[in-house]
């Protein structure tokens, strides 16, 4: 997910955080206090029906895979955290994600960006809850909104983008991910199970939303590498490369794997002909952890094992190759073409290749 100026409204290069720390001085300082205990919200009148409950996150109840209980724990955390973050946009709170546990706040954005497009499609105004959260309190965290944006889709039964117009014009296919997530996390068993496709989508928008599936199954094998990879193969080959970049991008930003695990994760990647893409997905979690200015442990962690270098120079990757694509790059071409510049840029510059 790059983060050039050319991306826009909220958005600035990457480079070194303004503090000056580099992101390995950053994973190395981020916080390991518990997360903040987060009481449901107060609210009045109609918006009081669609606060969410936080124990739909509980993995015993979508049946996901239990595994070591920090696994767990941390990821059903992540869940938690959007739900909260959807919740505090929802009872007009959204300053309460700042005392979030950093390393959640942008699960915590990314609920808030599903919550603010929910608003915008039932009251119809064109996205002025969306503009509010990118200009305002989301400022550093456009990559996590846009996905979120896609869950307020998906949960409201309509294709992205119709009716919200203030989107990123690149950005805002990150929504089809955030759909594919929603999907996923709800519609288990049609989704997963089944292989069901949304059948009001092309082709190519499809493809998209399953980068947000494998988001999800990272998730749903509660981040084991062979379960994941057993998971994927089920699937049809020409769906495959799509899902690997997601469990890419989860699998960094979001952690709960140890360095053994991510090189089993990558082996497996491989052996599926998939490994550039694996490593594009991880690009874009370093691209967003940069930008938002806190970078944890794990994702310095998985930066050298799943994109082959540290996270300054992954997410440099996802700069150059949007700043590649020239002026003002919008269309579903140009975010393909982001990404394959992704990938042939890790080709060229990862460090843990024999033939580097």
């Amino acid at each position: 997910m790059g983060s050039t100026e050319a991306l826009g409204t909220g958005v600035e290069a990457a480079g070194e955080p303004e503090d000056g720390r580099t992101a390995a001085e950053q994973a190395r300082r981020a916080r390991q206090a518990p997360p903040v205990e987060r009481a449901e919200p107060t609210v009045r009148g109609p918006r009081r029906f669609l606060l969410q409950d936080l124990g739909q996150t509980d993995f015993g109840l979508r049946r996901f895979k239990l595994r070591p209980q920090e696994a767990r724990s941390g990821l059903e955390e992540a869940g938690r955290s959007f739900l909260s973050g959807f919740n505090a946009l929802i009872s007009r709170r959204t300053e309460t994600i700042e005392d979030f546990r950093e390393d959640l706040r942008g699960f915590a954005f990314e609920g808030a960006g599903m919550a603010a497009a929910v608003l915008d499609l039932v009251t119809l105004t064109g996205g002025r809850h969306v503009r509010e959260l990118l200009n305002g309190p989301a400022a550093r965290y456009p990559h996590l909104v846009h996905v979120g944006i896609g869950w307020g889709y998906a949960r409201m039964r309509a294709r992205p983008m119709w009716g919200i117009k203030t989107a990123h014009p690149l950005l805002r296919w990150l929504a089809h991910d955030g759909y594919g997530f929603h999907q996923g996390f709800f519609a288990t068993d049609a989704t997963v199970g089944a292989q069901r496709r949304p059948r009001t989508m092309s082709r190519a928008h499809r493809a998209l939303v399953d980068q947000g599936l494998g988001r999800m199954l990272w998730f749903h094998e509660c981040a084991g590498p062979d379960d994941v990879a057993a998971r994927i193969a089920e699937f049809p080959p020409g769906r495959r490369a799509d899902l690997w970049s997601g469990v890419g991008l989860a699998s960094t930003y979001a952690g709960q794997c140890d360095a053994e695990g991510l090189a089993a994760l990558a082996a497996h990647a491989a052996a599926d002909g998939c490994r550039a893409h694996l490593a594009q997905g991880g690009v874009f979690a370093c691209s967003a952890r940069i930008r938002s200015g806190i970078v944890p442990p794990h994702t310095a962690e998985a930066a050298p094992v799943l994109c082959g270098v540290e996270v300054d120079e992954a997410a440099s990757w996802a700069d150059e190759s949007l700043a590649a694509l020239g002026e003002s790059p919008a269309s579903h071409d140009d975010y393909q073409a982001w990404r394959a510049g992704i990938r042939r840029a890790w080709a060229r510059g990862d460090k843990t290749r024999p033939d580097v």
